[in-house]
């Protein structure tokens, strides 16, 4: 009986009736509760994902809904006051912290709306509670449908702030590159003069060391000779483009 336990060990919210198994001691949502005969959903005594897991004894335990919800948070909110009221006065100032997301939300945003359709209809397929072709749902399931009506809403407005983001993005890359094109325009000339000067100081450095001005000068051998030949050919041809 809900009755006997204390009002902080079960919640009667239409949205997740649930309580704490008296077995297990873990919260267990309650099946079909506006029927006649609520039992507890199947559940392990061990975390999620453990190996080996062994079912809680009291899986499909009988739950007799004995008290009403007005009653229920009535004595949850005296018991609440009771405690405010053992409490010191002393203010104790805390540092103040952002506003945490809901767990919807957090989830929501890492998948699309037909991932979480897709999720739902393949959880549907695989649970008994779910696919009995009732209206009433599991945790797990009625979680999955939460996510998939709010990714169906949020859908159209998310697709629309991504197409706006990738049109800010090629606009912003097509001014980056017109920016990048003026900028040259106005520094190309010089360095155009620049290289062409260059090549030709180089060009006329390798001419006056193949012809040397001084008759004492040292003779170049034959090898030395055409490598400066084929230099003063790749600097000419090279002085001859830039010149265009």
């Amino acid at each position: 009986m809900v009755s006997s336990l204390e009002p902080h060990e079960y919640d009667l919210e239409p949205a997740c009736i649930s309580l704490v198994c008296p077995t297990c001691r873990t919260w267990v949502p309650i099946n079909k509760p506006e029927t006649l005969r609520p039992k507890l959903v199947p559940h392990h005594t061990e975390t999620a994902g453990a190996e080996d897991a062994v079912r809680c004894p009291g899986s499909h335990r009988l739950v007799v809904i004995d008290v009403d919800v007005e009653r229920w948070r009535r004595r949850l909110t005296e018991g609440v006051a009771e405690t405010d009221g053992r409490r010191s006065n002393r203010v104790v100032r805390k540092p103040k912290t952002g506003s945490v997301p809901a767990v919807m939300q957090m989830v929501s945003t890492l998948v699309d709306d037909k991932t979480a359709r897709k999720l739902d209809e393949a959880h549907v397929r695989g649970c008994r509670d779910c696919s009995s072709g009732t209206e009433s749902r599991c945790a797990d399931g009625r979680r999955l449908a939460q996510l998939a009506a709010h990714t169906k809403r949020v859908g159209p407005a998310r697709r629309k702030q991504q197409m706006e983001l990738e049109d800010w993005n090629d606009r912003r890359e097509w001014g980056l590159r017109l920016l990048h094109e003026q900028q040259w325009d106005r520094v190309s000339g010089p360095v155009a003069d620049a290289d062409l000067q260059r090549v030709r100081d180089a060009l006329a450095a390798l001419i006056k060391t193949l012809n040397p001005a001084k008759p004492d000068a040292p003779q170049l051998t034959d090898w030395e000779r055409a490598d400066l030949m084929s230099a003063i050919t790749l600097l000419a041809v090279q002085e001859e483009q830039l010149s265009r």
